[in-house]
C-alpha cells in the first residue's frame, strides 16, 4: 500500500473493527468505516483499484456487490488475498507479485509495530490474486485505469 500511495494513489481502507487508525496512517492510507461505506450511495467516479480479503468477499454479499459494482463501473485492478477463489471473478489474472520498496518495508515494519504484531521478517514480495468479471460477448473490454 505504501508504494502505491507514494506513486500518487489515494488509499482508503474500509474496516469493521474500528481499530487504531495509526498503522494505516503510517502507510499513507486513511481508515473508513466498512458499514458506513456499504450503506452510502455509490460515488462516481468509483475506485480505480480494489484490494479485498477473499474470505470477506465470499462471506458478505454486500461487500461482493460493492466490488462487482465497482468493476462494472470501470475499476479494472481488482486484487484479493488468501487462497480462496471466487466463482464470479475470472481467475485469468492469476497471481500478482509486488516487490516492496526498501521504504515500504520500513514503513510496514513501523505499522506492524504500532499494532503490536511481530516485525522480525518482512517479506520482500507480497502476493495477491487478480480477478475481474469475465468479459461478456458483445461488450468492449474495459480500458486500464492510469493513475
Amino acid at each position: 500500500m505504501f508504494d502505491q500511495v507514494m506513486a500518487g494513489w489515494d488509499a482508503t481502507v474500509l474496516t469493521a473493527d474500528h481499530a487504531d487508525p495509526r498503522p494505516l496512517r503510517i502507510l499513507g492510507a486513511q481508515a473508513a468505516d466498512l458499514e458506513a461505506a456499504l450503506a452510502a450511495p455509490v460515488l462516481v467516479p468509483g475506485p480505480q483499484a480494489i484490494a479485498v480479503d477473499a474470505d470477506l468477499y465470499g462471506s458478505d454479499a454486500r461487500v461482493r456487490r460493492m466490488v462487482l459494482e465497482a468493476i462494472e463501473g470501470g475499476a479494472v485492478d481488482v486484487r484479493h488475498w488468501s487462497d480462496r477463489r471466487s466463482a464470479d471473478l475470472d481467475g485469468a489474472g492469476g497471481s500478482v507479485h509486488h516487490c516492496l520498496s526498501v521504504a515500504a518495508r520500513a514503513f510496514k515494519t513501523q505499522a506492524l509495530a504500532a499494532v503490536g504484531a511481530p516485525t522480525g521478517s518482512i517479506d520482500v514480495t507480497e502476493v495477491f490474486r487478480s480477478g475481474e468479471l469475465p468479459h461478456r460477448p458483445g461488450t468492449s473490454a474495459p480500458e486500464p485505469a492510469v493513475l
